[in-house]
């Protein structure tokens, strides 16, 4: 998603949150935290294919926050009921773009019908 982010604003700078899923408490881990200097005077848009519980997305822009950001969004590929409304509810001043809405999430709290595990599927991990 981000090459395609500086396609279209090749003069963007990118950060990185690092953040993994506990697979049994499927709470957020912050495992890498890097962002340009100049982070909080400018529009942050917050990358995830995926938006499923909503912890990683706000764990994320609460990190933002708290290092003084001001003008985020978040942009997702699929989306579940359940993390936008948890996004919604806890940072309800950041948009949310999503290209798809799928129907729920399963009792391992992954998007049903969903594309699988987005890390899994970019890092070959599966």
């Amino acid at each position: 998603m981000v090459d395609g982010i500086r396609t279209l604003v090749p003069v963007a700078k990118v950060g990185h949150i690092g953040l993994y899923r506990n697979e049994e408490t499927h709470q957020p881990v912050v495992y890498y935290c890097k962002l340009p200097e100049d982070v909080q005077k400018r529009l942050v848009i917050v990358t995830d294919p995926m938006l499923a519980t909503g912890g990683s997305a706000c764990d994320a822009i609460t990190m933002l926050k708290e290092r003084g950001c001001h003008n985020i969004r978040l942009m997702c590929l699929v989306g579940a009921p359940e993390g936008i409304e948890r996004v919604q509810k806890e940072h309800p001043d950041v948009d949310i773009y999503l290209a798809a809405v799928d129907e729920k999430l399963n009792e391992n709290a992954y998007i049903v019908p969903g594309l699988g595990d987005a890390g899994d599927r970019i890092f070959g991990t599966k």
